[in-house]
């Protein structure tokens, strides 16, 4: 059996395929969960390549491998969690190094950059990357870096990679664009001019909120070979059961994005009709300002709604009190929904006047919607917003 080239084919092959040749050992379809520290060399220096598994695992590799084509990346890196792969990724700066990122992030990641990295010398500057002209404007001497998630977390806000990596590539700058909320299936930035990729595993890719982990591809030998040699330094690397359960995850992934799509446009055009919500972000929405960008570099507008009610802090308590079928819960991109606040859940870390500047209301409701049936969905929404 030849090899499986994953240049000739298409995301869904390469999703079920792609670093995943039958286990030379056995001939198993599946690759096997390597659960070992280390392994047997035939003399001093003579292995398989594989020495101690902090260094490389082939339950971890195959899973690397699969990820750096499904981003169409010539690498990637696995690690513990999401968070674990941005500090990766910064180990790529050095003290007086500054970053432009966008202002509206996963709550971890400004604490992560404020509250750890600056302690070290970095320097941050947030700005509302929908709009390029504001990155530009912010880039200074020092500036290294430019980190941005679109769609973000949670106010859904669309950056155009192309862009702002026009932006980069002319000031010699690298760009990391977070591809959590989109996933490599409805989103590649690398095709779009971005340098890094980053995800949290835990959401999309692996789907079944079974597993926590982290990834980074890139095509930039020098950053891959530097971070390669963090992720072994540092150590904080992805287990071999997790890389097994994502890699399974992997293998639905287009399957249940384009069901999590189809309920997610449907419950945010259910819910723009609801007198009680101030406003509904989605990017799917011809409300949404920048659904043209969204248009053009995505496949689908993605499965996250954001929702602001008019009651405030106290409808938002009193939804999340009566709700039935959606789980009050923090993360995202399982088969199940969720529901949360990001003022007093994900976002709690971000000081309140933050939040106020960015839009992130205490009214404000982010849905993570699920592959269930759409009239649940639905049903379950309205029976929630009943009394506010």
């Amino acid at each position: 059996m030849k090899p499986f080239d994953p240049s000739r084919c298409r995301f869904e092959t390469n999703a079920i395929h792609a670093g995943q040749d039958p286990d030379p050992a056995t001939g198993a379809v599946t690759i096997p969960i390597y659960q070992t520290s280390t392994y047997a060399q035939e003399g001093i220096g003579r292995h398989k390549g594989f020495e101690y598994s902090r260094t490389a695992n082939p339950t971890r590799k195959a899973l690397e491998e699969c990820i750096a084509a499904l981003e169409g990346a010539l690498y990637g890196l696995c690690f513990a969690s999401g968070m674990a792969a941005i500090a990766n990724v910064l180990s790529l700066l050095k003290a007086g190094d500054h970053v432009v990122a966008s202002d509206d992030l996963y709550g971890g990641t400004p604490r992560l950059f404020n509250q750890v990295y600056r302690d070290y010398g970095l320097s941050f500057t947030y700005v509302d990357a929908s709009h390029p002209e504001k990155v530009e404007k912010a880039v200074e001497s020092r500036t290294r870096l430019v980190w941005i998630e679109t769609p973000s977390n949670p106010l859904l806000k669309i950056t155009d990679i192309k862009a702002i990596a026009s932006i980069t590539r002319k000031r010699g700058l690298t760009l990391v664009v977070d591809n959590t909320f989109a996933s490599p299936y409805l989103q590649r930035p690398l095709d779009l001019g971005a340098d890094i990729v980053v995800h949290s595993t835990t959401k999309y890719l692996g789907g079944h909120a079974d597993t926590v982990g982290g990834a980074v591809a890139t095509s930039h030998q020098a950053h891959f070979d530097r971070m390669k040699f963090t992720q072994n330094a540092a150590g904080a690397i992805m287990g071999p059961f997790d890389a097994f359960l994502t890699m399974r995850g992997i293998k639905t992934l287009h399957l249940r994005l384009e069901r999590q799509c189809e309920n997610a446009a449907r419950l945010a055009e259910h819910l723009e009709k609801d007198d009680r919500c101030l406003r509904v972000i989605y990017p799917g929405l011809h409300s949404f300002p920048q659904r043209e960008t969204a248009r053009r570099q995505m496949r689908l507008f993605g499965a996250m709604i954001s929702f602001e009610l008019r009651g405030g802090e106290g409808a938002a308590r009193s939804l999340l009190e009566r709700i039935e079928l959606f789980s009050v819960a923090e993360s995202l991109g399982g088969v199940e929904s969720l529901i949360q606040s990001p003022a007093f859940m994900t976002h709690a870390s971000v000081p309140k006047e933050r939040r106020r500047e960015i839009g992130i209301s205490d009214g404000l409701i982010r849905i993570s919607v699920g592959v269930e049936a759409y009239e649940d969905l639905e049903r379950a929404l309205d029976e929630g917003m009943e009394g506010i």
